[in-house]
């Protein structure tokens, strides 16, 4: 466990015994491995996708270990006799280069507890072995690839910053246009010349960096064409993802990250609302939230609902604690007659919290129903692969139509449609993981800062 990063450990009470603690975000991000891999694979290649696969499946390993073993994958995949190692080593090479691969720190202390450290400036630095003691031991003989004892694991906090981005501009394309995505884009890529990539707020752009920027590298004509006004209209959005820096001709421009994403958290609660509690639930939730604090009065006369539904509906999200109430004293005089004040309000940071343990809840429902429904059709599915298998060994045996037909005619058509019933709700339920993954790393981002980010410094590396 330690070596898969779910298992920390320092020195106890005793200088000589280790204390363990379990790491329970690392064992939920299990999860999202399947979405590490389908972004390297869409952004780097089948190569990269394999490569980053094997490490995710060891924890750690050296650079050798894990280019041989991708190696003897792909020569099964593309059923080709050789691969060429320095095409994997020069992708392994890029990954690193692009921080998604790190090295492992090593263990220190002469006596009692090691402590992993490593000092900062050799993190991304790219392996550098022999390719042809790498051969040879690709190919079983002794071979020194002159790597022993490096170790590499994956960056997951590389992972969330393309995930982050991937979310802003996904929100930027639906609420304005694909232009408006890719100057967000844009600004991304200038944001991390010159800014940590977990700011709050990124260091200023200057505009004639941008526009420059954009001259070269967009395919969208009409972006260069109208760039000024797409920087304005983005600026005055209510999302305020950008923000105007100076007064100056072009002047410069910031990327609010905290802000975009409380905004993208309130945008999520409030469809939250709306799905559970219809439109008039939603009216009163963002009345709520515009005033801050807000009586019962105000809600039925200000929402334009009926005073007993505003009512009914106030305290219903009042009990599902969508909103919180503060109780206000007039007067904390005992000899005079005392009135009180119920005020509603919302406290973002614990709406965010309950929403993520919905998520929690969510996805272990959906994955517990997915089991449930392939145990309970267990025997039908394996029938399917058999005979998917017999097809495809007689299609490489020359079979002809009819015999295909005649082994494909042992599914009955009943069971097909029960298997393509199975086969779309365990389709569903995927995609209803991935929907729930997607509210919880919003949800993450507002009540914890960047917990992902935590987690990455709670492993007990210390940078020297």
């Amino acid at each position: 466990m330690i070596q898969y990063g779910f298992v920390i450990f320092d020195v106890g009470q005793l200088p000589n015994k280790a204390e363990y603690t379990l790491l329970a975000e690392k064992i939920i991000l299990l999860l999202r491995y399947p979405r590490y891999l389908l972004l390297m694979k869409t952004q780097y290649g089948d190569e990269a996708e394999i490569l980053v696969e094997e490490i995710l499946r060891q924890g750690q390993d050296t650079a050798s270990s894990v280019i041989i073993r991708a190696a003897a994958r792909l020569k099964e995949t593309l059923k080709v006799e050789k691969v060429c190692l320095a095409t994997l080593r020069d992708k392994f090479s890029l990954l690193v280069n692009k921080q998604f691969l790190m090295r492992c720190p090593s263990p220190g202390g002469e006596t009692g507890v090691p402590i992993l450290t490593i000092k900062e400036n050799l993190l991304y630095i790219p392996p550098d072995f022999n390719l042809k003691g790498l051969a040879d031991k690709e190919e079983g003989k002794p071979g020194d690839p002159g790597d022993e004892g490096v170790y590499w694991r994956v960056n997951l906090d590389r992972f969330h910053q393309d995930f982050r981005d991937q979310i802003m501009v996904s929100a930027i394309s639906r609420h304005l246009d694909d232009n408006a995505a890719e100057l967000l884009k844009h600004l991304l890529r200038q944001m991390y010349l010159r800014t940590e990539a977990w700011a709050a707020t990124s260091n200023p752009v200057p505009f004639t960096e941008l526009r420059e920027a954009v001259r070269k590298q967009s395919s969208h004509p009409l972006l260069g064409q109208y760039l000024e006004q797409y920087l304005k209209i983005m600026e005055e959005d209510s999302s305020r993802f950008i923000s105007r820096v100076g007064d100056s001709s072009g002047g410069q421009y910031s990327i609010n990250m905290k802000t975009a994403f409380t905004q993208l958290t309130w945008a999520t609660i409030e469809n939250i609302v709306m799905e559970r509690f219809g439109s008039k639930a939603a009216r009163i939730f963002r009345l709520v939230r515009a005033k801050g604090f807000v009586d019962q009065e105000q809600i039925q006369q200000v929402a334009m609902i009926p005073a007993k539904e505003a009512k009914l509906l106030t305290y219903r999200l009042l009990e599902e604690n969508f909103l919180q109430m503060q109780e206000l004293r007039k007067s904390l005089a005992s000899n005079v007659p005392n009135k009180t004040f119920f005020l509603f309000h919302i406290d973002l940071n614990q709406v965010a919290r309950m929403v993520l343990e919905m998520c929690y809840k969510a996805l272990y429902n959906a994955m517990t129903r997915r089991e449930h429904e392939r145990y309970e059709n267990r025997r039908m599915i394996e029938k399917q692969q058999r005979i998917a298998l017999i097809t495809m060994n007689m299609k490489e045996q020359g079979a002809t139509a009819e015999q295909l037909a005649e082994i494909e005619e042992m599914l009955t058509p009943p069971e097909q449609a029960l298997l393509e019933k199975v086969r779309t709700m365990i389709n569903r339920l995927r995609v209803t993981e991935t929907a729930f993954q997607l509210i919880q790393s919003v949800m993450k981002r507002v009540t914890a800062g960047n917990p992902d980010d935590a987690a990455t410094k709670a492993l007990n590396m210390k940078v020297q």
